[in-house]
């Protein structure tokens, strides 16, 4: 028996939520080098020299600067993500005439993926900001582009209310939606594409491909996200660095000035960190995700 639609958002919420800390864990120390090479790109010659260097600097505490707003960020990003996946597929099965429990196509659950990455970003602005800044904080003061300060997530957040107001959470939304709506798009594409791919080579459903074929799926998916939408992002995590020290341009502008002044090759500053993330941090969010609504849905079943 299916779940009550009320039920079946509070799953995919859960399974969502635990997917997004899964993710987190698996990957930080990658992230804060990605962050850091994206917004000083002249200062490190590589990810391993950014690892060794933040080591250094600051010790193992260092690598994990931002893991506090990583993981809200990450488990509100992903609940908000998952549950509105499943019901951005319910909008696309009403739209196309289709049974509210029929299989959706590859690609339009790629198009669901898509539009609820919207949603998403609303949640994911805010605490992506504060994990971005506290993870380029010693390089901000070292540059001497800021005064020292506090090293938390509440110092963060006290200078962004005191000095930007609420909308200062904002910085970079218009970046964010422009980066996970094509991302998300090729990010649940690829992944039911890839799933499919062992599901037909295995001769079983896709639901029972099996650990390892879940994890691959999902580090691929994020593999494709990533190649399509790092420069968005790269201007992203600037423009939330770099609005610490006064009013900071938009995405165009941005964009631009970086392209012209520090050359394209700047805007894929980071790339490597990510991408080599992307396989353990996502194929850990998606086996999470999985794992935890089937077991949340097997009590459901008649």
């Amino acid at each position: 028996m299916a779940p009550h639609a009320v039920v079946q958002a509070v799953i995919d919420l859960s399974a969502g939520a635990i997917g997004g800390a899964a993710c987190v864990f698996s990957g930080q120390p990658l992230d804060t080098a990605k962050v850091k090479m994206q917004t000083f790109p002249t200062l490190y010659r590589g990810f391993i020299h950014c690892i060794t260097s933040t080591y250094k600097q600051v010790g193992i505490r260092g690598l994990y600067q931002g893991t506090s707003p990583a993981l809200m960020a990450n488990i509100a990003e992903n609940s908000v993500l998952f549950m509105s996946y499943g019901f951005c597929q319910q909008v696309i099965r009403f739209t196309a005439g289709l049974h509210s429990d029929a299989v959706l196509s590859d690609m339009q659950k790629a198009c669901a993926g898509s539009v609820a990455s919207i949603f998403s970003s609303l949640v994911l602005c805010p605490t992506e900001l504060v994990k971005c800044r506290l993870q380029a904080m010693y390089e901000m003061e070292a540059s001497g582009k800021i005064a020292r300060s506090q090293n938390s997530v509440w110092s963060v957040v006290k200078s962004i209310m005191k000095n930007e107001g609420p909308q200062g959470f904002f910085q970079g939304l218009t970046t964010t939606i422009a980066r996970e709506v094509p991302g998300y798009f090729c990010f649940f594409g690829a992944y039911e594409l890839c799933r499919s791919a062992f599901a037909d080579y295995m001769k079983c459903e896709k639901d029972d491909i099996g650990v390892a074929p879940i994890v691959f799926s999902g580090g691929f998916g994020g593999a494709c996200l990533w190649l399509v939408v790092y420069p968005m992002d790269c201007v992203k995590s600037r423009i939330q660095v770099m609005s610490m020290t006064g009013k900071q341009g938009g995405f165009f502008k941005t964009f631009m000035t970086i392209a012209r002044t520090e050359g394209i090759r700047a805007l894929y500053s980071g790339l490597t960190p990510t991408l080599v993330r992307t396989f353990p941090a996502n194929g850990a969010l998606f086996l999470g995700y999985e794992v935890s609504r089937k077991v949340m849905m097997k009590q459901f079943d008649c």
